[in-house]
């Protein structure tokens, strides 16, 4: 096999707050293309944020300096042996991992004429309820938003929540509630709360009944976790808190969560991202499938991962590319229709990247011939 790598910066239509930092202007990824020897081609996507997972500086190092001498040359078979070598070159740099993992099923697949989904155990649905998160610092953009997404059939949001202080939190529920009584609503406080206010604020937010809570203190606080676990009648789902299957097995023992934000981006791949979601629902913990600041091709793995994951039953948050990014680095949209994303059919990820809108937007590059 052959490997290259952009580093692109994608411009963005808004701003988004978290509790842990702020996204304007653009987001950075980096893209992974695997060519074999008969010219059949896979890619992957790395969707850093150097608050949470890491910087694209870093996952491009990864890819082109630590992980590709265990790729190329090698046979495109090897996915297991590869990744193993992979998870040893490099600590951390789960996105670099996600989309190698990612760009090796995708070539696989093109070969044996197979989705992706076939090659994680076959699929279990056609379709993922899609979630949109609510994070303008500006609320009468995300109002505007809001209507879109009506008109569109989207009927999950997410509310980040603990980045402008609680009487924003608790005005914005108010008039979403009032608004747009058919969504179902979601808190996000993306580790936002500190340890000495968090169980009164989470208190109020659940009170007005949102489908869960996420993480709302810092990743490390288990006992925090538990306690304002235990002092809710809403699900609280951990984030941060869980990256891959040895946080999910901490995050267990502790009792921290109801469920779990499963991401390939955080997990270091889609079978790791399976390993967590199953995990989780051997304890009868619930899972969704979460993203990052990702464009359509990270979107696809993830919609592949879940087709082919039973226990991850909350729908997904597959919304950048068709609702925060300027513009996508596919060749067709991502496939969401009625407030659903459609699983690709096709072989490997169902679409493909298209080249010259990577290399527009791209900032670094590596390509090589060599094979």
């Amino acid at each position: 096999m052959a490997m290259d790598v952009w580093h692109l910066q994608l411009p963005v239509n808004a701003r988004r707050d978290h509790g842990i930092g702020s996204v304007e202007r653009m987001i950075d990824i980096v893209v992974l293309r695997l060519t074999s020897e008969g010219g059949q081609t896979g890619w992957g996507e790395a969707s850093p944020w150097s608050v949470f997972t890491g910087s694209a500086e870093a996952s491009f190092a990864a890819l082109d300096r630590y992980i590709r001498p265990h790729v190329v040359g090698r046979h495109v078979g090897e996915v297991s042996a590869i990744m193993a070598l992979a998870a040893k070159s490099v600590a951390h740099c789960t996105e670099a991992k996600a989309a190698l993992e990612t760009a090796l099923l995708d070539l696989q697949g093109r070969i044996a004429g197979l989705p992706v989904w076939a090659l994680l155990g076959g699929k279990c649905r056609d379709t993922i309820a899609l979630s949109c998160s609510i994070a303008d610092p500006d609320f009468d953009k995300d109002l505007t938003l809001m209507a879109r997404l009506r008109e569109d059939g989207v009927r999950i949001i997410k509310l980040k929540t603990g980045f402008a202080g609680h009487a924003f939190d608790i005005m914005r529920l108010e008039r979403l509630r009032t608004d747009f009584p058919e969504f179902s609503i979601r808190i996000d406080y993306n580790q936002g709360l500190h340890h000495d206010d968090a169980i009164r604020c989470v208190r109020d937010v659940a009170s007005f009944k949102p489908d869960f809570i996420e993480q709302p203190v810092a990743h490390h606080l288990h006992p925090l976790m538990a306690d304002i676990r235990n002092a809710i009648d809403v699900p609280l789902l951990a984030d941060e808190s869980v990256f891959g299957p040895e946080d999910m097995q901490v995050a267990i023992d502790h009792q921290i969560a109801d469920g779990v934000s499963v991401k390939i981006m955080k997990t270091g791949g889609l079978t790791r991202a399976q390993t967590v979601a199953r995990m989780a629902a051997n304890v009868g913990m619930s899972a969704y499938g979460g993203d990052m600041f990702e464009a359509g091709l990270a979107h696809l793995a993830g919609s592949h991962m879940i087709a082919a994951t039973p226990e991850i039953t909350l729908g997904c948050e597959f919304y950048q590319a068709s609702y925060f990014l300027v513009e996508d680095v596919l060749e067709q949209p991502f496939p969401v229709h009625n407030g659903m994303v459609q699983v690709p059919q096709g072989p490997g990820l169902g679409i493909r990247p298209d080249l010259d809108k990577i290399r527009h937007h791209a900032i670094n590059a590596v390509e090589r011939d060599n094979v």
